[in-house]
């Protein structure tokens, strides 16, 4: 029957079947990536995609960001290689549960993150689903009175902002190419490069609206998110062994939901880098 798109029952969102990702040919990702452009979040049950694939899938669409140990796919995972569990003194445990809150990846790099693919390993018996939010749809839905109030505003996005202020660590931070960088500055309202189409950019890792103060700042963009991320803008997937998911950065936020952290859940990651013309921070 060849590839089949179902659209989800969100504004954002689509499952994809009939199509392999270990063999995917060039027509087959046409296909894919004009879905992607069209629902920003991709879900493909039950692949089980080898680590080689799912790198050469994320290649197909940018370069891709090395994110620890020199390798361009990562675990995203409570459980160390040695199988031990991260306790809550980890550091990387830390950003797990952090994730737990809105955002976009990368947001806090010098180039942010065009798009995200993740595939899942081992999952807990309960809970750990993905939720997604459609920024785009959020935009439209803005009154004109906050899309006036918004328009040419900007914030700074910072991990280590954005961990203090649930009171975790974000590390040393050479995991995430961090180092003692400045927090880059980022419009509140971002143009896609591909669909000329605008969305909020905002999330957990956003603060400090040059103009505003301290708390105006973060008033504005705590309303921002919980209007955003209400349905029907709001996906989520319950993962089984085996999916794939891609996500477009560039105009979704998401979220992963709480589990028993007892319990292992592997998921394996590969981020692709933004375009430096279109996803870097504004000179100020």
């Amino acid at each position: 029957m060849g590839i089949q798109i179902q659209p989800c029952d969100s504004s954002l969102g689509a499952v994809v079947t009939g199509i392999d990702l270990n063999s995917l040919d060039d027509q087959g990702w046409l296909s894919v990536e004009a879905a992607w452009h069209e629902h920003a979040v991709l879900i493909f049950p039950q692949q089980h995609i080898s680590e080689e694939q799912h790198v050469a899938l994320g290649q197909r669409i940018g370069p891709i960001e090395i994110l620890a140990e020199n390798r361009k796919a990562v675990a995203i995972s409570n459980q160390k290689p040695d199988g031990e569990l991260l306790g809550p003194d980890s550091g990387y445990y830390q950003i797990l549960r952090g994730n737990e809150g809105w955002h976009t990846d990368s947001s806090y790099m010098p180039v942010s993150a065009r798009a995200s693919i993740l595939a899942a390993q081992v999952l807990p018996d309960a809970g750990g689903e993905t939720q997604w939010a459609d920024m785009r749809a959020a935009y439209q839905s803005l009154s004109g009175e906050m899309r006036q109030r918004i328009e040419g505003l900007a914030a700074h996005h910072s991990l280590f902002h954005s961990q203090a202020k649930i009171g975790h660590s974000a590390g040393s931070g050479s995991s995430y190419g961090l180092g003692d960088q400045t927090p880059p500055l980022r419009p509140l309202v971002k143009i896609h490069p591909a669909t000329n189409v605008p969305s909020l950019y905002i999330g957990r890792h956003a603060y400090g609206i040059p103009g505003l103060s301290e708390a105006d700042s973060e008033a504005l963009l705590a309303e921002l998110v919980e209007f955003a991320c209400q349905p029907p803008r709001v996906l989520t997937h319950s993962w089984t062994p085996g999916d794939v998911v891609i996500w477009d950065n560039r105009c979704v936020l998401h979220r992963a939901r709480p589990y028993d952290y007892n319990q292992p859940r592997v998921m394996r990651h590969v981020r692709v880098t933004g375009d430096p013309v279109t996803e870097s921070g504004l000179e100020v």
